[in-house]
């Protein structure tokens, strides 16, 4: 039996449970930057991508990259394969990558199953498996479901529409049927809050971090808290929003000003005490900005990569996050 897991935390306590099997662990995070539909192989805007903003170095991506998708390769050695996921975006697209793979191939004696939950008895806010027990893990085991055509076809249409570089495939995904993966349509939503927003041009990660700053938390490791904690269903990482924040702070045009020595925590250089230490507060324009009186995308501009849609140059409509669909702001 193989157990594909989504992160270290969960697989080093399957490993110490009573869970017998194989365990590999994906590394991936695929809300950060550009991803294909099929990414047999590392693909180089990716890499690339992944080494300027979060650090990630290429040989580093690459040579994790080769080796789990070695392991994936040699699915048909095992009889039963166990998808462990949660809830959030983060999760919700790995999964979806994955049955996107096994939807391409022959399964033959190979059975599929899942075990993906959004909450757990005892829990108020639940984040993740990796904020279970051992023991608790070990208590999940044996309560997958078999994985049919039908959540593979819904795998494959999530990852084609994630990966697609056209606005309009992110937003008609959510008009589709994909209850056979329940946790889907909601982090697919947030994802596409991610995006520029009518209101200023922001997406709810700044919105939500400005907001924050206004009401007094100026401290980044309370803000990426806080940030969790209200946006849990995005599944955001610390050096995603690091890199968030570092953009907020660029100048010109920027949102935000950080006081105090620091360097920015990123996958090689991890949390600084100079940068724990250091206040985050907005400038003018991110007042502006943040209270919708100016429009960040028409004043600083924008090249971003949200899974295959690249956002750049002349951006002519916003997402309306109320009324979940796409404004032409070329048509006022």
């Amino acid at each position: 039996m193989l157990h594909i897991v989504n992160g270290d935390f969960v697989g080093d306590k399957l490993r110490k449970g009573n869970i017998r099997g194989d365990v590999l662990v994906w590394r991936e995070v695929y809300p950060v930057g550009p991803v294909s539909v099929n990414m047999e192989e590392p693909w180089s805007p990716r890499v690339e991508y992944l080494e300027r903003t979060l650090g990630i170095s290429a040989d580093d991506y690459v040579t994790n990259y080769k080796s789990q998708e070695q392991i994936l390769q040699n699915y048909h050695q095992y009889d039963e394969i166990v998808l462990w996921f949660e809830h959030d975006l983060f999760d919700q697209l790995m999964l979806s990558y994955l049955l996107h793979w096994f939807s391409k191939r022959t399964l033959g004696h190979t059975k599929l199953n899942l075990l993906c939950i959004g909450d757990y008895p005892g829990i108020d806010l639940f984040r993740g498996l990796g904020q279970l027990t051992t023991r608790q893990l070990e208590a999940l085991s044996g309560t997958w479901q078999r994985i049919g055509q039908k959540e593979l076809e819904t795998g494959r249409r999530i990852w084609e529409a994630y990966a697609s570089p056209e606005i309009e495939r992110h937003v008609e995904i959510l008009h589709e049927d994909t209850s056979a993966l329940p946790f889907a349509n909601a982090a697919l939503e947030l994802h596409l809050s991610r995006l520029p927003s009518v209101k200023n041009g922001l997406g709810i990660v700044e919105q939500t971090a400005l907001d924050l700053i206004r009401r007094g938390i100026n401290n980044p490791r309370e803000l990426f808290k806080e940030v969790g904690n209200r946006l849990s269903v995005l599944g955001m990482g610390d050096l995603e929003f690091w890199y968030r924040l570092w953009s907020m702070s660029q100048q010109p045009n920027a949102l935000l000003e950080l006081r105090g020595q620091y360097a920015f925590p990123d996958y090689r250089q991890k949390m600084a005490p100079s940068f724990e230490n250091c206040e985050v507060a907005l400038t003018e324009l991110g007042l502006e900005v943040a209270v919708g009186e100016k429009d960040w995308v028409n004043v600083k501009g924008m090249d971003e990569w949200y899974g295959g849609l690249r956002l750049h140059g002349g951006l002519t409509w916003r997402w309306d996050t109320e009324r979940k669909q796409l404004v032409d702001i070329e048509m006022g």
